[in-house]
């Protein structure tokens, strides 16, 4: 019992030496950690107002004075970015926690108990799963409406079945090691065995999954308000700085370029993270 915390100490000081030493995930850490600065400091680090119009300098190509240039009415492009930010990062941690708490849940409850249990879940996620991931979205944006809130509810419901799909294919075998048989053994209640010994044991899986559903959930964002169903104007967001930059995109290219850019940096960076992850996790994969 006694060298338990030390183990512990050392499996994550082996994670930490893996997922630091791929240069990938370390790229995906880094554009992360910068993107989720600039979020918290933007009002900060934004050089003007980013709903401040100026008609008198729309359409100005990036300067010392304006770095990303202005957009149609004037305002400085580079502002906007930097409050679009914080559209990104609340997207990729609240809707993704909307979809994996009940995901989780549902994929815990279904692997584990089976039987009916597991083919009524399963046939509802099999439903919302039918659906193409943004055409699903797309229809609950147009019940809900536009707008931030409605916006993370779609997102969310679109992306449980991926989580709970992966943790009762994960719960399926994990049910049948020996340490739940030696639980149910010595009288514990489900409760405790799925919250004790499976959960913990399937923690990677989930770890790696939430990674790579906010590189998708920031996309459908994006999409949702390139479409004119997600973030409403005066509000900034990458998604609709693409959909305005597309009107004007043969006279004004930088109002699409940057936005895009910076959707592209993101959503490479979460995903070489997740396969980071996924490697570090894995006891199967020696590489100290």
């Amino acid at each position: 019992m006694a060298q338990a915390p030390y183990i512990r100490h050392s499996n994550t000081a082996r994670v930490f030496r893996k997922l630091f030493r791929s240069k990938l995930s370390l790229f995906g850490i880094i554009i992360l950690t910068v993107t989720i600065l600039v979020a918290i400091f933007a009002p900060l680090v934004a050089p003007y107002d980013h709903t401040e119009a100026n008609l008198l300098a729309t359409f100005q190509k990036p300067s010392s004075s304006h770095p990303m240039g202005t957009d149609e009415l004037g305002r400085d492009v580079f502002s906007r970015i930097i409050q679009g930010s914080r559209i990104t990062i609340v997207v990729g941690v609240v809707a993704v926690l909307i979809a994996m708490v009940p995901g989780v849940v549902l994929g815990l409850i279904a692997g584990y108990y089976q039987g009916k249990v597991d083919t009524v879940i399963s046939g509802i996620l099999d439903a919302i799963w039918a659906f193409p991931t943004l055409i699903l979205a797309l229809a609950i944006c147009a019940v809900l409406g536009p707008g931030l809130p409605n916006i993370l509810l779609a997102i969310g419901i679109v992306y449980i079945p991926g989580f709970a799909r992966v943790v009762r294919s994960m719960v399926l075998s994990v049910r049948e090691m020996e340490y739940v048989e030696g639980a149910k053994a010595i009288g514990l209640n489900d409760f405790e065995i799925i919250f004790r010994y499976i959960l913990p044991n399937i923690s990677s899986v989930i770890i790696v999954q939430t990674s790579l559903n906010a590189a998708q959930a920031i996309i459908a964002e994006a999409s949702l308000s390139f479409l004119g169903l997600g973030i409403q104007a005066p509000q900034a967001s990458w998604g609709s700085m693409l959909k305005t930059g597309y009107q004007y995109i043969s006279m004004a290219s930088w109002l699409s370029i940057f936005p895009g850019l910076c959707i592209l940096i993101i959503v490479l960076g979460l995903n070489f993270l997740g396969d980071g992850l996924r490697d570090a996790l894995d006891v199967r994969i020696r590489t100290d």
